[in-house]
């Protein structure tokens, strides 16, 4: 996904070499190229290299059927003002994006009154919401991501962890929330007896000089004893699961699947900004730049590596 240069680092040299040890054997693809990129590019300093687990470097030009699923129509949470669909206008990918590794995934929502149909809904938008449920599941470890997302009131990309099971009974951790507020992003961890409004979350706050707009890779690291979550490797906030067992059961023990997602308007911005019209939680001045195609969630990269040893 990136270009490499003359001189490699080891871990990289050594998965590349080993693709073409003989005449034989087919040159690396540009997918196996970037898993061995995202493999040298994690280093831990108590435990060296970490192993790469998943990763999507999202270098080709779909969606890898054996990776994610695409979440259609027929769901609908949060009061949420879009209706998910597996299209081309709102699942793409852009090879040679600003700032980008190369290629990136790009989650649009859509102006398309008329489409939805779920005449409870009737959304005027279109947007994608792309798992890897049944394809990738894992348990402790690290998840990051590295996104991009535009300063537009009433917006809600996400980056987050679900469990295969009845909601909350076996945990969801919210790694990145954005609600349009562009000086901040937050977390969360979700489970029985601490869910919803009650959900264990706080908010980072970015440093002067730099906001949502720019890239960040947002992670978190996943243990039997707890979840910390950071920005660009800053830890933003620690739950210890001594903690999390004040609220209710601690029930990450289990596999959960990555979830990448764009909402618009919904239960959790109309928090937080209070608009009800034209849209819950969004004005209309959001609503116009996405009829005019400004806006989108751009994620250069998804990796997750294997809890330490």
């Amino acid at each position: 996904m990136r270009t490499f240069p003359t001189i490699l680092s080891a871990p990289l040299f050594l998965a590349l070499t080993a693709c073409q040890q003989s005449e034989d054997t087919a040159p690396p693809t540009e997918a196996e190229v970037d898993a061995a990129q995202a493999q040298a590019d994690r280093t831990d300093a108590s435990t060296g290299t970490r192993e790469l687990i998943f990763s999507d470097e999202f270098s080709d030009d779909s969606l890898d059927p054996t990776k994610w699923n695409v979440v259609g129509m027929d769901f609908w949470v949060n009061e949420e003002e879009q209706a998910y669909v597996n299209s081309p206008d709102t699942i793409q990918f852009v090879d040679g994006l600003e700032g980008a590794d190369g290629g990136a995934l790009v989650l649009r929502p859509v102006y398309r009154p008329g489409q939805d149909t779920n005449e409870e809904r009737n959304a005027d938008f279109i947007s994608g919401r792309v798992n890897t449920r049944g394809n990738f599941e894992f348990t402790y470890g690290r998840a990051e991501a590295r996104i991009r997302m535009p300063d537009a009131v009433g917006v809600w990309p996400a980056f987050w962890l679900l469990a295969d099971a009845e909601w909350p009974s076996e945990g969801e951790i919210d790694i990145m929330e954005y609600v349009g507020q562009a000086d901040w992003t937050g977390v969360a961890l979700h489970g029985p007896g601490y869910s919803g409004d009650a959900g264990i979350a706080d908010r980072q706050y970015f440093p002067e000089g730099t906001d949502v707009t720019d890239w960040h890779v947002y992670a978190a690291e996943w243990t039997p004893e707890g979840v910390e979550f950071f920005v660009d490797d800053r830890l933003t906030f620690r739950v210890p699961k001594t903690n999390v067992e004040f609220f209710g059961e601690w029930v990450f023990d289990n596999p959960q699947y990555v979830v990448l997602n764009f909402a618009v308007g919904g239960i959790y911005p109309y928090k937080i900004n209070g608009i009800e019209e034209p849209y819950k939680g969004m004005p209309q001045e959001t609503a116009d730049r996405i009829e005019a195609g400004e806006l989108a969630m751009e994620v250069d990269w998804v990796r997750v590596y294997a809890a330490r040893d």
